[in-house]
């Protein structure tokens, strides 16, 4: 018995030209066979990673930035739906070596389901339904849809890591255009003042919304407009510089309207809705170009019968019914080991043992707080956070902290290193993020690599060294440190991991803070190692 592909509007007529020109028509059994069968293969890697589909929808539903998630599998499967006369006239039949494509998206999100990679995870999960398409119909049919498929990807939430370079963009336009309006500003990371007021940049003023948004539509507009390649390639860039350049504009006057207004106009909510309306004006103009060169599709002049002709040997060179069945079968294999050996270890791991951080006995003696502070982490397995002064005095002024987090049994909520765990939360009323970068420390003849965060506040400034523990080792790179709890995961089944934080206050130059905290490692950094140790070995 042969099979066809997908039903499309030509199968009526596809019947009495296969008749006439001595064709057997296709089985509208077999049609309707195999669309049950692409309809139960697309739905097995939802019902295999129920949990990762339900965490992606979690964030369309809790973040504005990824609202426009609910609609992209409708708009592709429209998409699908536009080109069914066109894959109705061609063959399907399974590819097999698109199963190791399979398997390796599974192995990709299993790793990440070990280093609690919720981004790896969710490109793991979506990227999936491409390559069932291509496992199960072949390599035509999926070129064919390649777009549509491929569109599903803008589903999954991705963007916060741009959020910390755009909030500099934005802040370096808006400053370089103040001062080139006249208006003097002194700048202080992020934060800058203007004679009518002070000003910050924030998350909310990065435009990762409107570049997000942007590219997301400029894809769509571009593949439904333009045929070249390269009109779509510019196309597509236009919609990701015009967004980065219209926010700095937007910035930039939203801080001209105060200014003028005397504090009066875009500080509250209107600040945000001036926001939107300016972005919708912007994309408008775009797209309103864009239409300028606009490559309508070639009218189809194929006549019916051709049509039905090419449906007809369509189905005749598909494959039999037996190795769709086949392919749906080692669908479900390649996507379903994965996470049943997940839930395997689970099982097998039981539950932990409550972590622990004793007292810490510093080199140096403890003093009394100096700062009301804490990093804006998720709540740990267990934490510590202590004060110590030199007793001789070398660093008047300049007392060093130690807060350390423990994390064990981590969890999306809970995680050690994410892209939102920060020195000082957006909506910190105590501290704000001045400046953050990586630097080499030299501590006691042993080079360690430490983030370091300027926060200002009204208590003063505070100078802070972060970085990770992951399996005895230190590291401040994020990249790094999810390779160790990875492979810590695998060999020992054990994520535990720590946050490591030293701390110091200063007034003008952080030369002398730095000075302190390194003396105080020096002396005490290998503590904390036995310290961070000892739990591991409960």
């Amino acid at each position: 018995m042969t099979s066809s592909i997908l039903p499309s509007a030509a199968d009526e007529a596809a019947a009495a030209a296969g008749t006439a020109a001595g064709t057997a028509a296709p089985a509208p059994g077999a049609r309707k066979a195999l669309l049950l069968l692409t309809v139960v293969a697309l739905l097995l890697p939802f019902v295999a990673y129920f949990a990762t589909a339900r965490s992606i929808v979690e964030i369309w539903d809790s973040s504005g930035t990824f609202t426009h998630g609910y609609v992209i599998l409708p708009i592709s499967l429209w998409l699908v739906w536009q080109r069914r006369d066109a894959i109705a006239q061609l063959p399907a039949a399974p590819y097999w070596p698109a199963l190791l494509a399979l398997a390796a998206c599974g192995a990709a999100w299993l790793l990440a389901e070990f280093g609690d990679v919720q981004i790896v995870r969710h490109y793991a999960f979506v990227a999936m339904l491409p390559l069932v398409v291509l496992a199960l119909l072949g390599k035509r049919i999926a070129w064919a849809l390649a777009f549509p498929l491929a569109f599903l990807l803008f589903a999954v939430p991705f963007g916060d890591v741009f959020i910390n370079p755009l909030i500099g963009v934005t802040a370096d336009f808006t400053v370089w255009a103040l001062r080139a309006t006249g208006i003097p500003v002194l700048r202080d990371g992020t934060n800058f003042s203007i004679p009518s007021g002070n000003w910050s940049v924030v998350e909310a003023c990065s435009g990762v919304r409107y570049l997000i948004a942007s590219v997301t539509l400029g894809c769509l507009y571009a593949y439904l407009t333009f045929r070249s390649t390269w009109r779509r390639a510019l196309f597509i860039l236009a919609s990701v510089l015009v967004p980065i350049l219209a926010n700095g504009l937007r910035a930039y006057m939203i801080v001209m309207l105060g200014h003028l207004s005397g504090m009066t106009v875009a500080v509250g909510v209107d600040h945000l809705i001036y926001g939107w309306l300016f972005f919708g004006l912007v994309m408008f103009l775009l797209f309103w170009l864009g239409s300028l060169w606009r490559e309508d599709a070639p009218a189809d002049e194929q006549s019916a019968p051709a049509r039905a002709a090419a449906v007809a040997a369509a189905s005749a060179g598909s494959a039999p019914s037996s190795r769709f069945a086949a392919a749906v079968l080692a669908i479900a294999a390649c996507v379903g080991v994965w996470p049943a050996y997940a839930a395997w270890l689970a099982q097998r791991e039981g539950a932990a043992a409550p972590a622990e951080l004793a007292s810490f006995q510093g080199a140096w003696p403890q003093a009394a707080p100096f700062a009301r502070w804490s990093p804006s982490y998720p709540a740990a397995s267990a934490e510590l956070q202590q004060y110590f002064a030199q007793a001789d005095g070398r660093h008047p002024g300049h007392p060093v902290g130690l807060h350390l987090r423990y994390y064990r049994k981590q969890d999306h909520n809970t995680k050690l290193i994410s892209s939102v765990n920060r020195m000082a939360g957006e909506k910190d009323a105590n501290w704000h993020s001045v400046a953050s970068g990586l630097r080499d420390e030299n501590v006691g003849g042993r080079t360690i690599t430490v983030r370091e965060s300027t926060l200002a506040g009204a208590g003063g400034r505070l100078l802070v060294w972060n970085w990770y523990w992951v399996d005895g080792r230190y590291t401040a790179n994020d990249y790094l440190g999810k390779v160790l709890q990875v492979k810590q995961k695998v060999l020992t089944g054990s994520d535990d991991g720590a946050a490591v934080m030293v701390f110091s206050p200063f007034e003008d130059k952080p030369e002398p803070a730095r000075a302190a905290m390194r003396e105080f490692l020096a002396a005490n950094l290998a503590r904390v190692d036995a310290t961070l140790d000892a739990n591991k070995r409960k």
